[in-house]
């Protein structure tokens, strides 16, 4: 493997990513982002980060806790802003559009880029009602036939629709964690999103409720977008067509997913998918 002979934890002199964080051509990037950082008051938690996330494509980003994967992925729909002291640098462009130039309303953003948590959180209201609340607030339904029209869609892309259709009106809380999660995507999901973000959502499943979700991202990623940070390389290397490898703030590696686990680029992306480093 490249670079086997430099001990774990170094610094390298890697000025570009390995990989290929670039796609060929600029119209089948959903995502450009150019020398991104991410700043906690004076703390530096991402460095320079460079990358575009294509239409339709799966991407995963693994490393180590606390390497800033998470940080990394609520750059894209400005989730930072919420994180008092927190401040991102840099270019992030979704459709060529700067998300983060002035005037730029966080609402729509969050509306074109859903997201769905670790843990799930259904709201403290009935299954039904849990889907319809983006439509609603976001007004993309004049009476009650199109609202229902966009639950039973919505649930249906889930897969939950067959689990729970005859029990709309029954609190979202009273299902699994499984079919809460996958309820949280069809909340997000109702609102048609280009992008999906996925915060480790299968860490607190079981393994079969984990290879529903699994299926469903397969599924969805024929109409949207996702981005998924996962501590399971196993997961990412089922689901994700390319995989970025973080380590302490900065993305050493990104490319198809099979060249990433199969034959790395980068020492310090062998040493974590083998164990040495985790």
């Amino acid at each position: 493997m490249p670079f086997a002979d430099t001990p774990i934890g170094t610094q390298t002199d890697v000025t570009e990513t390995i990989g290929t964080p670039f796609l060929p051509n600029s119209q089948d990037s959903k995502f450009e982002l150019r020398d991104v950082n991410v700043y906690y008051g004076e703390k530096r938690a991402i460095f320079d980060v460079s990358m575009d996330i294509g239409k339709n494509e799966v991407i995963a980003m693994i490393g180590p806790s606390g390497c800033g994967k998470s940080t990394f992925l609520r750059c894209l729909n400005r989730m930072n802003d919420t994180i008092d002291g927190c401040r991102v640098t840099g270019a992030i462009s979704l459709d060529s559009d700067d998300i983060n130039r002035p005037g730029v309303d966080v609402v729509p953003l969050r509306a074109r880029v859903g997201m769905v948590f670790q843990k799930p959180n259904p709201f403290p209201k009935s299954i039904y009602d849990n889907v319809a609340y983006g439509a609603r607030i976001h007004g993309l339904t004049r009476n009650r036939y199109e609202l229902d029209e966009i639950v039973e869609t919505s649930l249906k892309r889930a897969g939950l629709w067959s689990e729970v259709k005859d029990r709309l009106e029954s609190p979202g809380t009273t299902l699994s964690g499984g079919q809460q999660q996958r309820l949280c995507i069809a909340r997000t999901i109702a609102i048609e999103p280009e992008v999906i973000l996925m915060d480790e959502p299968c860490s607190a499943l079981d393994p079969i409720a984990t290879a529903r979700i699994e299926e469903l991202i397969a599924e969805l990623s024929e109409n949207y977008t996702i981005v998924i940070v996962t501590h399971s390389m196993q997961q990412a290397a089922r689901v994700s067509h390319r995989t970025a490898y973080f380590h302490m703030g900065r993305l050493l590696e990104v490319n198809e997913t099979g060249k990433v686990f199969t034959t790395p680029g980068h020492h310090l992306t062998e040493a974590y998918i083998t164990g040495r480093i985790g």
